[in-house]
């Protein structure tokens, strides 16, 4: 039986987003929960798995297209499901003994075209090529609409990503050149658009100053037990794989902060009649990574030991530094802790 793979909602009022690379082809089978797509959203990049086992039908986007949340995304051929009354029983793209030969030439016609097409996606490239270029869905916005080559442009983020920055010095770099000899002595503003991670956080930080009190208090502590705690637990527990910073001995702290006073882990209800204290302490903290500035949280602080809390710092950080964060890792938060250097 052939189903339609809806694209689930993937992120806090995300309701599209770019599809970056196809990890399968139209014939393929699959599994459940193997990865079928990665997609970009203005905050991260997503893997998405597939929820049934089956074989490939169709692929409903090609990459670098703008796909729709709660639309289908792929067609699949669920192994195990029975045919329904309206659906063939036959193997699909095959002819049914009811077609006729100039329909069953004209329904092979439009499968096989797509096929080369995809499978040169599939194969490795000889040449780097704009599609597996990795950038932001707003840089690829940028280098279309100047119509640029992403692959031409020289990118200095992780694994060669290609930042806005490095868009706009290849942009003023080929506007230097074919600039005029006469130079005009001119002040002009210059505008341009806020996209993307930056919208996010204008938008949220503007909120956040309308519903939340705000107030500053500032203080000073001896951290030398804390320092010494610090040096035990790396000796004790510390290695490659789990590094014991300070952050994780501030969240811990912080949470038991919580456990005296409440009140500061509360939502008030929109007509303020009613306040509301959160039994889970869901801490975030600012990770800046190449795709701008993240707030993954970690869920249930108070049920967590510091060494706990010092894995899930690690794995959230690792995670939002390189873009691809499962979108429940930004969702939920109720605190934030953040690292604030004194002027």
């Amino acid at each position: 039986m052939n189903k339609d793979f809806i694209l689930p909602d993937i992120g806090e009022g995300i309701v599209e987003c770019e599809v970056i690379e196809w990890k399968v082809k139209e014939g393929d089978l699959i599994e459940e929960d193997q990865i079928v797509v990665d997609v970009s959203t203005d905050k991260a990049i997503v893997e998405i798995p597939s929820m049934y086992n089956g074989r490939v039908t169709k692929l409903y986007y090609q990459e670098s297209d703008t796909a729709e949340v709660h639309k289908p995304l792929f067609a699949i051929e669920v192994q195990s499901a029975e045919p329904v009354g309206e659906q063939s029983e036959e193997p699909s793209g095959e002819p049914s003994g009811e077609q006729s030969g100039e329909e069953a030439a004209g329904q092979s016609s439009k499968q096989k075209p797509p096929e080369p097409e995809l499978q040169a996606i599939a194969e490795p490239p000889a040449v780097a090529t704009t599609d597996k270029v990795l950038t932001t869905p707003a840089v690829r916005k940028m280098a279309r609409e100047h119509n640029l080559d992403l692959a031409t442009i020289s990118g200095t983020g992780k694994q060669g990503r290609v930042l806005k920055e490095d868009m706009l010095a290849y942009l003023n770099q080929k506007a230097g050149k074919q600039a005029p000899m006469v130079q005009v002595n001119s002040i002009q503003d210059r505008r341009e658009p806020i996209k993307g991670v930056r919208k996010i956080m204008a938008e949220r930080m503007a909120d956040s100053m309308a519903t939340i009190p705000h107030f500053t208090f500032i203080d000073e502590f001896d951290i030398t037990e804390l320092m010494a705690l610090r040096a035990d637990l790396v000796k004790t527990h510390g290695s490659e794989d789990l590094k014991i910073t300070l952050m994780p001995l501030f969240i811990k702290a912080l949470s038991l902060a919580l456990n005296q006073f409440p009140i500061v882990n509360s939502r008030a209800n929109g007509d303020f009649t009613e306040l509301t204290y959160l039994a889970s302490h869901n801490i975030g903290m600012a990770v800046d990574g190449k795709t701008g500035l993240l707030v993954p949280n970690i869920k249930n602080v108070q049920q967590l030991g510091l060494l706990d809390v010092a894995r899930e710092v690690d794995r959230l950080t690792e995670a939002a530094r390189s873009g691809v964060i499962n979108p429940a890792d930004l969702a939920g938060g109720s605190i934030t802790i953040s690292n604030i250097c004194p002027s």
